[in-house]
Formats: C-alpha cells, sequence, structure tokens
C-alpha cells in the first residue's frame, strides 16, 4: 500500500481494493467480532484491578491482560483459519508471509487501562496479498465497537444498542474543523510534523484524544483530522479500514497509502492535503 493520497477517497474507491468475496469477508469479520468478545470479558475483568505490569525490552509496558488477550485471539484465528498468518504486539509473526494475515494489537492504549482511564480498545484486521480486508475496534469500557469490511461500510454500536452507518463529514475548511492528535510531545520530538503548532493554531478546535479512540472519532464525523507518531502496523491496520470505509483518508506523513511508516494521518479525505501540508512544512 504505497499509493500516494492524490487525493482519492470515497466509499466506492474504498471498495476497490476488496480482495474477495462478501462472503468471504464478512466471515472472517465474524470470527473477529467473537474474539472481540471474549476480549471485552477479559479486558473488563482486569479493568481498576491490581494488575501485573511488566517492561518489555523496547521500554514499553505489557499486563497480563495484554498478554492473554492475544494468546485467545491467536487460538481462535489459528482454530477457524489454520492457513493465516498473525502479527501481534506482544507474541510478534506467525508464518507473516501467508498471503492473509491478521494484525492483532490485545489492548491499544495500555498506558490508559493501567491507569485506570477508559480509553483503551482491542484492534484486530485482516490483511490480503497487502490489501486491509476487514477490521474492529473494540472499546469494553466505552461500552462501544466499530467494524468495516470492503465495499460493506463502516459501522458502529453502544452495547445493546442496533448497529449505525457511519460516514466521515463533508467539513472542507481547517477553519471550521475538529483536529485530533496522540502525543503533541512525541509529534513535535520526532521531527516528522514542523508544522504541527500551525495545525493547531488554524483549526477550529483542537484535542489530544489519542489512540483508536481519535480515529474511530473521523470515521464518524465528530472530527477531521487524527495525527501521531509512533506506530506500529498493529496500531494502524484496523483504523485504516474503518477511515476509508467511512469515506475518508489515511496516509503517513509523506502522504503514502501505508501502514508501516510510523507516522499516521487520517481525516475526512476534504482536508487531507491541507493538513498534511501544513503538517510537514517547516
Amino acid at each position: 500500500m504505497s499509493v500516494p493520497s492524490g487525493i482519492s477517497h470515497g466509499e466506492e474507491w474504498s471498495a476497490s481494493f476488496r480482495r474477495g468475496s462478501d462472503a468471504e469477508l464478512r466471515g472472517w469479520l465474524d470470527v473477529a467480532m467473537a474474539a472481540c468478545d471474549e476480549a471485552d470479558a477479559i479486558a473488563r475483568a482486569h479493568f481498576r484491578r491490581d494488575l501485573q505490569i511488566q517492561t518489555k525490552p523496547d521500554q514499553t509496558f505489557v499486563t497480563q491482560a495484554d498478554t492473554t488477550i492475544e494468546q485467545m485471539i491467536r487460538e481462535r484465528l489459528l482454530d477457524a483459519f489454520p492457513n493465516h498468518g498473525m502479527i501481534g504486539e506482544e507474541y510478534g509473526p506467525a508464518d507473516a508471509d501467508a498471503s492473509v494475515r491478521w494484525y492483532i494489537d490485545p489492548i491499544d492504549g495500555t498506558h490508559n487501562f493501567m491507569r485506570g482511564v477508559p480509553l483503551f480498545g482491542t484492534l484486530l484486521a485482516v490483511e490480503r496479498d497487502g490489501e486491509i480486508q476487514a477490521g474492529v475496534l473494540s472499546a469494553p469500557a466505552l461500552d462501544e465497537r466499530w467494524w468495516a469490511w470492503r465495499a460493506g461500510g463502516a459501522w458502529a454500536h453502544n452495547r445493546g444498542e442496533s448497529a449505525r452507518r457511519i460516514r466521515v463529514s463533508t467539513v472542507d475548511d481547517l477553519a471550521n474543523a475538529h483536529v485530533l492528535f496522540g502525543s503533541s510531545r512525541d509529534i513535535k520530538a520526532s521531527g516528522q510534523a514542523p508544522g504541527f503548532d500551525r495545525v493547531m493554531e488554524a483549526a477550529w478546535r483542537e484535542r489530544g484524544f489519542g489512540d483508536f479512540w481519535g480515529y474511530s472519532l473521523v470515521a464518524e464525523g465528530a472530527a477531521e483530522a487524527m495525527i501521531e507518531v509512533g506506530l506500529a502496523v498493529w496500531d494502524a491496520a484496523a483504523p485504516l479500514i474503518l477511515v476509508e470505509e467511512a469515506g475518508g483518508v489515511a496516509t503517513d506523513f509523506q502522504g503514502q497509502r501505508r501502514i508501516d511508516g510510523g507516522t499516521f494521518l487520517v481525516s475526512n479525505g476534504r482536508l487531507h492535503d491541507v493538513v498534511r501540508h501544513r503538517l510537514v512544512e517547516a
């Protein structure tokens, strides 16, 4: 996925990346949704409880909930799709050269989870031949879930309510835009967004709603752009398809449509080039 934004976007454009039948993709999605049901229960059982916290070699944290959820998801995927590969945050790659592979983030927002902040969730996405085909973002403490599949649209629901179709906003002026970001400190320290402050100053409203939630808000039309650095592929895979199927755009700061660039800018599409150009200009 290395096509410059350019800036194509929209539901028909997103559907052009489908690499399987609707039935096949929905079958993958059904398994992902069921796995997220189990992940939600595990996360709720550990949230705001005494946690076993360890520091990984990269100096990030991991809890027993992270590892338990990823182990469970891998077991469910292996049972359902023994020929699929997996790339997960806690246990790395397995058959990563397979044409179909899954990206697993057991708890996106681990620091929030550790501190009792309810903004965390499980992210799952499946890719075929380099194109993300379906994804789920499940936030148990918020009782919300978002999902999408190619040519199937982007959807959301609160637990116990009917699913609703979601779409990005039609705001086309940065002065009227709600712009979100992960860590302003990390973005500035990265050296990859010298115009970050100018984007914030030009926007109508800016807020630091990081991790998966920022991308979900863009997909729902509650915000127009989300900016983040320091992402791994499992952080970006599910948000990419959610935003694209909602009619938006997801690229790195260089305008490349990819999940492995380490930087991520998602938008409603109408403002993508404006935000990106301001972001990277010194």
